[in-house]
């Protein structure tokens, strides 16, 4: 049996497409090992949202290249977004590396693969932005048993200036309902407990169907079947986002009130620049619509500095809104430029030194808001589903509130997969720590 290992960089997509892979891998009869155990070929699923991603592959080829070149092992396939954003050049620097393919082409990978080990050939598999050879199964190797992730559209067109996905993923395409309920089905077959809806634009879902059915019908779909527990999505743009939504959410206890509403910029110019489509008052009427009706929800968001041009007015601006909208969690970086973009083209691009200078001080003051506000839930309750062990602390269990929040617990590993009822008893900026009250299931 010919072995393989994987290894996943950047978002839950990619995930998502890594548990996919190593489903149909075996179906394939590939046995899947570690890197360490010095397998037949090495697949590396990656990303190219930010520079520092993909020197990371870089870096990792090159040290299995070095192997290749001794030992005649591993090969290297490469897939996904980088492969997409870099295709033969990956070929040209590195003999070991024999399969690239992009993301929408995903189905093709594993026969590639069993063909090139059997002919010894090099294969380079780019995609066409409006076709789409997706893998037709779901993701049935998980490292987590109790949740999963679906992909309920693939690509974007958006074409925000600063974002690469659009020229990786390709165009905007919305999976048929069929498919996405029929995955489910398999997966719940399967011991799942939690759906994770996943997309670019999730709240963009159906707005390529004709006959009308949209994102909040399929959540309150997915919702309805009394095998799932607890449905999740992510991520959402916030000028598709509708109160419709909103509504469902409100008259659905399975979904769970944490919505990632991705801000970008505190500054109408940045946002306008950056082609967001919205400005910060229009954001503003978002967020609270969905404070009105939801209780208890956690707004997360994602924030870019030092985006071109970005004046420390403009960074003052954003710095504001943190302030002003107090989000539960942001994910902040600092503005990378990917070739190929708008962005990248731009005039006045900041220097690396300011752009870290602005993003340590946006995580300085995130840090505290987010403190305080996981603070503010010390002595609440939460039904919490055990699902793993936290990278860090010995004889700790990991879940997440329904609010996503992660909260540690003390317990045995024969705990996870239930549904315990916890009482928050301290507080990190990025978590919660809870006690054990009791077993609901």
């Amino acid at each position: 049996m010919k072995s393989y290992a994987i290894k996943v960089y950047g978002c839950q997509m990619n995930v998502y497409d890594a548990e996919r892979l190593r489903t149909a891998m075996a179906k394939e009869g590939f046995c899947e090992v570690s890197v360490e155990d010095k397998p037949d070929l090495v697949m590396f699923v990656t990303c190219s949202i930010r520079e520092k991603a993909e020197q990371k592959v870089w870096s990792e080829i090159g040290r299995l290249d070095a192997r290749w070149r001794g030992k005649g092992k591993p090969l290297i396939a490469v897939v996904g977004c980088m492969a997409q954003r870099l295709g033969s050049k990956f070929m040209d620097r590195f003999k070991s590396v024999c399969l690239v393919a992009g993301p929408r082409n995903l189905g093709r990978v594993p026969s590639e693969i069993s063909r090139i080990l059997k002919d010894k050939e090099r294969v380079l598999i780019l995609d066409d932005p409006k076709e789409l050879a997706d893998l037709d199964c779901p993701p049935l190797r998980r490292e987590n048993p109790w949740r999963a992730y679906i992909t309920i559209a693939h690509g974007c067109d958006n074409f925000c200036t600063y974002c690469i996905v659009p020229y990786t993923r390709g165009r905007f395409r919305s999976r048929a309902p069929e498919e996405i309920f029929k995955e489910i089905d398999l997966l719940v077959s399967d011991g799942v407990r939690e759906i994770i809806l996943l997309g670019q634009n999730v709240n963009s879902y159906g707005t390529d169907f004709k006959d009308g059915y949209r994102f909040s019908n399929l959540l309150k779909d997915v919702a309805s079947d009394k095998r799932v527990d607890l449905v999740r999505f992510l991520t959402s743009h916030p000028k598709d986002f509708t109160e419709d939504i909103i509504d469902v959410m409100a008259e659905n206890p399975k979904i769970c009130p944490a919505i990632n509403l991705p801000i970008q910029s505190g500054s109408d110019r940045i946002l306008s620049l950056m082609n967001r489509g919205y400005n910060v008052e229009q954001y503003a009427k978002i967020i609270e619509a969905i404070r009105s009706k939801l209780e208890d929800v956690a707004i997360t968001s994602d924030l870019i500095v030092g985006f071109p041009g970005e004046t420390e007015e403009d960074f003052q601006a954003s710095l504001d809104a943190l302030r002003h909208f107090r989000f539960d969690l942001v994910h902040t970086a600092a503005y990378s430029p990917r070739e190929g973009t708008i962005g990248a083209k731009m005039k006045d691009q900041l220097s690396e030194e300011e752009k870290y200078k602005r993003l340590n001080m946006a995580n300085e003051l995130q840090n505290q808001i987010s403190y305080e506000i996981n603070l503010s839930l010390k002595g609440k309750r939460y039904r919490v589903l055990l699902d793993s062990l936290p990278p860090k602390g010995e004889g700790l269990l990991q879940g997440r509130t329904p609010t996503d929040k992660v909260v540690l617990v003390k317990g045995t590993p024969e705990l996870l997969g239930n549904f315990v009822e916890v009482t928050i008893t301290g507080a990190e900026h990025w978590c919660l720590r809870g006690r054990l009250e009791k077993i609901l299931n």
